[in-house]
């Protein structure tokens, strides 16, 4: 009998504090900065550092079907600002760096010694197997390469002396002057600022980074993970541990021993929530609000639903990005945004950003199950109208039929 004591008293077998799925749910979003106060007059850059201190990177992409995915996240935080100004804290005034975290990312510069352990191991060849190969094979032209960076300044890969044009191998359309830029910027060697259109230009990292964060003691991996750690848990305010390894893209088992460490110091406080099928990880300082009150359209890159186990988890909202599946077997569209009301994804559009047109396409429109589907039709509008105005056109306009919603928008 004392041994099956001891082993229910065991950390993983006792009874957790439990949390239902709706607080669950408000927790998450809280986190993520939709419990902030709207702002009272324009967006400024102020409301644009406290999105980035809430989230602590935004995932970059280049698809402008609706809008780039870096810009989208704010918006749904705040309502409709100048994309313009996240341009400039980023790429202007060195507030913020691109890095490969969460695929690549902008990420507040103080950040940059937490992210060497990965261009360290792109140094030693662990990651990007094909990339690796290549600079084993090019080390001449890519030293020449950096030094044209170092003594001409930000370029483009198209602007080296010699770009070496190829096509079919696989990197695709890419030049070998581009790969080459790439690979340096993998093992920190240079950085990444943008010209208008998502243009890539390339400097040295000690021309982005400032000099008193370069100068930063490099933290072990595992300090650095450990680190990060937090970081995502405060950013998720409640998730699985998968939901957290994610949120920065660590290394699996590493990542696992460094929450097991968390929980065991209490930084971290093991949970269960309803319809969850193993234990969740509070963050401490976590907020439960009584409510959410948000109706906004999310980018598929957005936190709140990147890692789609963690969608599914919270929401009960399968999604699937269906750029690349045939347009014949799609399901609800090329570019679907969730509608995110309070605390419930309650619906999804396909949309397309017609510049020539000046106006914001509905492609599709659908409610998600077992919502009321007047509040989506109302919510939706709403949404559609803010977006409209953030992207820059006149308005929105139904250009299509598919959707159980569609006809009543």
């Amino acid at each position: 009998m004392a041994a099956c004591a001891d082993a229910c008293c065991t950390p993983r077998m006792r009874r957790l504090p439990a949390l239902s799925a709706a607080a669950a749910r408000r927790i998450a979003l809280h986190a993520q900065g939709f419990g902030d106060p709207d702002p009272t007059g324009a967006v400024d850059r102020r409301h644009l550092r406290r999105v980035m201190r809430r989230l602590g990177l935004l995932q970059l992409d280049s698809v402008p079907v609706v809008m780039r995915t870096q810009y989208m996240p704010p918006f749904s935080r705040l309502g409709p600002y100048d994309p313009g100004l996240l341009d400039r804290i980023a790429y202007e005034h060195g507030e913020w760096f691109e890095a490969w975290s969460h695929e690549a990312s902008l990420l507040p510069v103080e950040s940059e010694p937490l992210l060497r352990w990965h261009k360290e191991r792109s140094r030693r060849g662990q990651t990007w197997g094909q990339l690796v190969a290549y600079a084993a094979d090019n080390a001449t032209y890519i030293d020449e390469v950096l030094a044209q960076v170092r003594e001409r300044g930000r370029l483009a890969p198209g602007e080296l002396e010699d770009p070496r044009p190829r096509h079919g191998e696989w990197w695709g359309s890419r030049s070998e002057g581009a790969v080459a830029l790439d690979w340096l910027f993998r093992i920190g060697e240079v950085g990444i600022r943008r010209r208008p259109g998502f243009v890539k230009e390339f400097d040295l990292l000690d021309r982005i980074v400032p000099p008193e964060i370069l100068a930063m003691a490099t933290p072990s991996e595992e300090e650095a993970h450990r680190e990060l750690l937090r970081r995502a848990a405060a950013s998720v305010g409640i998730g699985a541990v998968a939901d957290l390894v994610d949120y920065y893209r660590l290394p699996k088992r590493s990542a696992k021993e460094r929450l097991d460490e968390l929980v065991e110091n209490e930084e971290l406080i093991e949970v269960a929530v309803e319809g969850w099928s193993r234990p969740a990880l509070l963050h401490p300082r976590a907020v439960q609000p009584r409510s959410i009150d948000v109706c906004t359209f999310v980018s598929p890159f957005d936190p709140v639903v990147w890692f789609r186990e963690r969608g599914e988890r919270l929401f009960g909202f399968e999604y699937k990005i269906e750029i690349y599946v045939p347009a014949d077997r799609r399901r609800y569209g090329y570019y679907v945004l969730p509608l995110l009301l309070g605390d419930r994804i309650v619906g999804r559009c396909d949309l397309k950003t017609d510049r020539a047109e000046g106006v914001l396409r509905v492609l599709s429109a659908f409610s998600e199950d077992q919502v009321d589907e007047t509040a989506v039709v109302v919510g939706m509008r709403r949404a559609l109208d803010d977006l409209a105005h953030f992207v820059g056109v006149g308005g929105w306009v139904v250009s299509g039929t598919r959707g159980d919603v569609i006809a009543r928008l």
